[in-house]
């Protein structure tokens, strides 16, 4: 008991370090991403005080110095910075130049759908790519694999507004199975499920947009590491075991395979964001995409400097659970440091 008892305190310390160890890295990486972004669109020409007057057509100089000292435009930098850096870990990123409201409030109503729309198609062009890798690798040559290799270069090759130009005008205009744009309909009722299935509706394109191209990438990864996992010593062990092939494929050797389609998604998760820019815009997706383009139109750079910080945090949180999800599916590399 002892002894079962002094293993489970060194797994906990081992744990304990490697959360402190990541808590820290996180924390210098927000610190970094705040001082280079907030560097960058000081130094980027232009007066935000002119752009906070553009649309009523100028100011006098007088009132762009009332304006430069409302929002503390006329502080030297090392004390704008100092003071947006206090602010930013308290989670106050200020005040909209366009909205007059505060940016948090701001990211956040536009926070959940992002979330929505990136973890769905994320996790279809996971579980897509890697059944589609999967089937294709254990029928090589035949027709279907060649098939499906042809799609997997044409949707990764495919420029990802173009393939959510074409499945709206496919499927919203000419079918006319599925909404063109929004989350929710402007006739949808307050019940759950009626607003549950609408939104459903509404994110199968964007979504699918999206996956596509992600979709193609993981399924030629997963047919590569599938092939050079089918021909390992412990694979053929299994099979002359008398193992059922699906037990073979699904339980044995798809555990090694997947690893490097999962590394590659933890990546990418920022350029899985970055894609929803467009998505976003091309189905006026209520997210954090569709209002960072908003804000870049406007130089609204307290909304820009708010969702460079909060896409830093969602990129390090996905590379955490990334982490994880090695030590469910492999339990050799498990409370590695």
């Amino acid at each position: 008991m002892s002894a079962s008892s002094s293993e489970r305190g060194k797994v906990i310390a081992r744990v304990g370090r490697v959360i402190a160890t990541r808590l820290g890295h996180a924390i210098f990486i927000i610190l970094a991403v705040i001082i280079l972004t907030f560097s960058l669109i000081h130094l980027a020409p232009g007066d935000a005080a002119e752009v906070l007057t553009f649309s009523q057509g100028g100011a006098s100089e007088e009132q762009l110095a009332e304006i430069r000292e409302e929002f503390n435009l006329d502080d030297p930098f090392l004390s704008q910075l100092g003071n947006y850096i206090i602010d930013a870990f308290r989670f106050d990123f200020g005040n909209s130049f366009f909205f007059q409201q505060p940016v948090s409030d701001l990211v956040l109503d536009r926070l959940w759908p992002t979330i929505l729309l990136v973890s769905t198609a994320l996790g279809m062009a996971i579980v897509g790519g890697v059944i589609l890798g999967v089937y294709s690798a254990r029928r090589p040559e035949k027709t279907s694999s060649h098939v499906m290799t042809v799609l997997a270069l044409f949707g990764f090759s495919a420029p990802i507004f173009w393939t959510g130009i074409m499945l709206l005008l496919l499927f919203s205009s000419w079918l006319g199975w599925l909404p063109s744009n929004g989350m929710n309909s402007v006739t949808v009722g307050d019940g759950f499920f009626e607003k549950s299935w609408d939104t459903i509706k509404h994110l199968i394109l964007p979504a699918t947009t999206l996956g596509f191209f992600y979709m193609a990438q993981y399924s030629r990864i997963s047919r590569a590491t599938m092939l050079e996992v089918l021909g390992s010593d412990y694979v053929r062990t299994a099979r002359a075991k008398g193992l059922k092939e699906r037990v073979v494929i699904w339980k044995h050797a798809l555990r090694n395979a997947v690893i490097p389609v999962v590394t590659i998604a933890g990546f990418q998760i920022a350029a899985i964001l970055s894609g929803g820019i467009l998505v976003e815009t091309v189905f006026n997706w209520p997210g954090m995409g569709r209002l960072a383009f908003e804000a870049l139109l406007r130089r609204d750079t307290p909304i820009l400097m708010g969702m460079l910080i909060i896409s830093a945090i969602i990129v390090i949180v996905a590379n955490l659970l990334t982490d994880l999800a090695y030590r469910l599916i492999d339990p050799r590399i498990r409370y590695k440091t």
